[in-house]
């Protein structure tokens, strides 16, 4: 694979992964929507098969690796660093233009959540308004879960173990049973198989932080949210970004270190 195909494949295949998973999020979450609570199962089976979908679509050109840790884990692997910095700016730049895409299809629902009274406060505010401020207080939007994650509890070294345990699940099943004929990127079954490991960690371990498990996912769409010309949309979280970030990092060298180890 050229640098070219590595990093327009990694584009698409990002850009897909985050227009679908952060699509279905905006959907759950925003008033005007149709799919309006439909809850965690909803999620966690959007996320699912928008791995899928981005897998199945970027793999003939890059292997679809899609993730930073799953990079990291691979390069571990097999001891070739070469591409990394090719892989890790497209997974970037295809999170940033997902979360921007999934911002136009839901334009309307954005506006009018944001003006809601209900969700920002103001004069006529009812009980929602305390879910606001609590937000705020987080320093956290009333839509930033649209775009990145964030812990129900917070504490670094649980949040962090959270991210880094949900991520070796993520790489070992991807190292063990997902990768193609050549060992650099995901295969047809693969793809299969990720994606139901992705549900399978958004029902189980999804709860205490939102699941990042993936350093672009969380890092690009976050910096959207925080150019966005959104209103009132509230802070982006800052203070927690560097948690989805380095935890999945880490899971992915742990998990290509037991690889290593156990299975190679």
């Amino acid at each position: 694979m050229s640098s070219s195909d590595i990093f327009i494949g990694e584009t698409i295949g990002t850009a897909i992964l985050i227009l679908l998973g952060g699509g279905v999020c905006a959907a759950v979450t925003l008033k005007a929507s149709k799919a309006r609570n439909a809850g965690w199962l909803a999620i966690a089976f959007g996320w699912g098969f928008a791995v899928l979908t981005a897998v199945y679509t970027s793999a003939p050109l890059s292997g679809a690796h899609l993730n930073p840790a799953v990079t990291l884990a691979l390069a571990i692997k097999d001891n070739d660093f070469g591409d990394l910095p090719v892989y890790w700016g497209g997974q970037l730049l295809g999170a940033m233009i997902g979360a921007t895409l999934v911002w136009l299809a839901y334009y309307g629902q954005f506006q009018a959540h944001l003006t809601d009274r209900e969700i920002v406060g103001g004069p006529g505010a009812q009980a929602t308004t305390a879910k606001a401020v609590e937000a705020e207080e987080k320093g956290a939007g009333p839509v930033l879960g649209i775009f990145s994650t964030g812990p129900e509890i917070r504490n670094a070294v649980q949040n962090l173990a959270t991210e880094i345990i949900g991520t070796v699940v993520l790489v070992l099943a991807v190292l063990t049973q997902g990768l193609n004929d050549n060992g650099n990127g995901l295969g047809p079954l693969g793809a299969l198989i990720t994606a139901l490991v992705v549900v399978s960690i958004g029902l189980s371990l999804g709860g205490p932080t939102g699941y990042a498990i993936n350093p672009a996912r969380d890092l690009g769409p976050r910096i959207v949210h925080a150019l966005l010309p959104l209103p009132n949309k509230g802070g982006s979280d800052w203070s927690y970004a560097w948690v989805p970030v380095v935890g999945p990092l880490i899971g992915g060298a742990i998990a290509a270190g037991i690889y290593n180890v156990a299975f190679a």
